[in-house]
């Protein structure tokens, strides 16, 4: 089915960036929030609270798809609507319960279902699987992401530009891994790493969601697959403290009005990733990476943050594949499926190159 009209649902940071870049790709795009952005796209906006579900529905029925960049709890009910209409679904969760139960809805869509669309779980994903590809035989996968202040203060070294609800959804949720085999379930910020990107000393640690649906499609065939957060060393003892001595895992909502209130958003952030995979070519053992560090950068003579366009580029890349028809029209997209090289040559995908 074509796709050539789209309601973007929620115009913040990302939401607002995603529907430019798409408006900019030739997508007929209309945002949807209770609110105007502060930002104008070029693209209609209409006021509408997603929890009317009649209002929501006349707006969907008018598109051939939806993404909704909503907190990810409202996501399954869009994906429910979207489903029922027949359209297309794109969204950028890092909840697996969200994710299974659109996967289960894909089954019978008529339309894309696409969850996990973001940067990790994401753009990464695809890289990954890019890298699998390269070798007759992988033995491991590593994915390490942050999105980090340049210039840190404090003995967190952090500051919330991503959603504060992700972020602690992401450090108390199991992290599912592959290791020596076996598919298995491990527990959030530990397995602590040093790595250096660009001669930054950073650490990494197991943080849930980031692999996606990674660990579905490789089991049995790689050997060790993990993901990990890439913050400033300290961080991930300071924050075990605050959740676990503290017990602050109890007060999820207050942690993240906590953590936001002492460390607010910055503009010159950093968005780190590092991909690497091991595994023989013609019985000869090969390591490969990809590592990036992403800046901040102009759309449309507005400053946008480095977490910002590198999730709302994202993506729109995976959404204008299946509008040029170089990914199913129906279906579970899985973000491991995607080509790489067609990913980085659409138009908004060229950003990460």
């Amino acid at each position: 089915m074509s796709l050539d009209s789209i309601a973007v649902l929620g115009l913040g940071k990302v939401g607002q960036l995603a529907a430019t870049f798409l408006h900019h790709a030739g997508l007929r795009v209309t945002g949807v929030d209770q609110r105007l952005p502060r930002d104008g796209g070029g693209f209609a906006v209409h006021l509408l609270d997603v929890a009317d579900p009649a209002a929501l529905r006349a707006e969907l029925a008018a598109h051939d798809g939806v993404l909704s960049c909503l907190p990810y709890h409202l996501n399954q009910n869009v994906a429910a609507l979207a489903h029922e209409l027949g359209i297309h679904y794109f969204d950028l969760t890092e909840d697996v319960s969200t994710t299974q139960a659109i996967h289960g809805l894909a089954a019978t869509s008529t339309g894309v279902m696409a969850p996990q669309c973001g940067l990790a779980p994401g753009f990464v994903g695809i890289v990954a699987a890019s890298q699998v590809e390269s070798f007759d035989v992988c033995r491991a996968v590593r994915m390490r992401v942050g999105a980090l202040p340049q210039h840190p203060t404090g003995l967190l070294g952090y500051a919330f530009n991503w959603s504060p609800e992700g972020v602690v959804n992401e450090y108390l949720n199991d992290c599912e891994v592959i290791e020596d085999g076996r598919r298995k379930w491990v527990s959030p910020m530990e397995w602590r790493e040093n790595l250096y990107v660009n001669g930054v000393n950073l650490e990494a640690f197991t943080t849930s969601g980031g692999l996606g649906t990674m660990c579905d499609t490789y089991h049995g065939r790689v050997a060790n697959i993990d993901y990990k957060t890439i913050r400033y060393p300290g961080h991930m003892e300071l924050m075990n403290f605050f959740f676990h001595e503290l017990l602050m895992r109890d007060e999820r909502a207050l942690a993240g009005q906590i953590l936001t209130h002492a460390k607010p958003p910055v503009n010159d952030d950093v968005v780190y990733i590092h991909v690497s995979s091991e595994g023989t070519i013609n019985e000869q053992l090969k390591r490969v990476e990809f590592v990036r560090g992403y800046l901040p950068r102009e759309v449309d003579g507005i400053h946008r943050t480095a977490i910002a366009w590198t999730t709302a580029g994202s993506v729109a890349a995976v959404i204008e594949m299946v509008r040029n028809g170089s990914l199913p029209q129906q279906g579970f997209i899985k973000q491991e499926s995607i080509q790489l090289d067609a990913f980085l040559a659409t138009p908004t995908g060229r950003l990460f190159s």
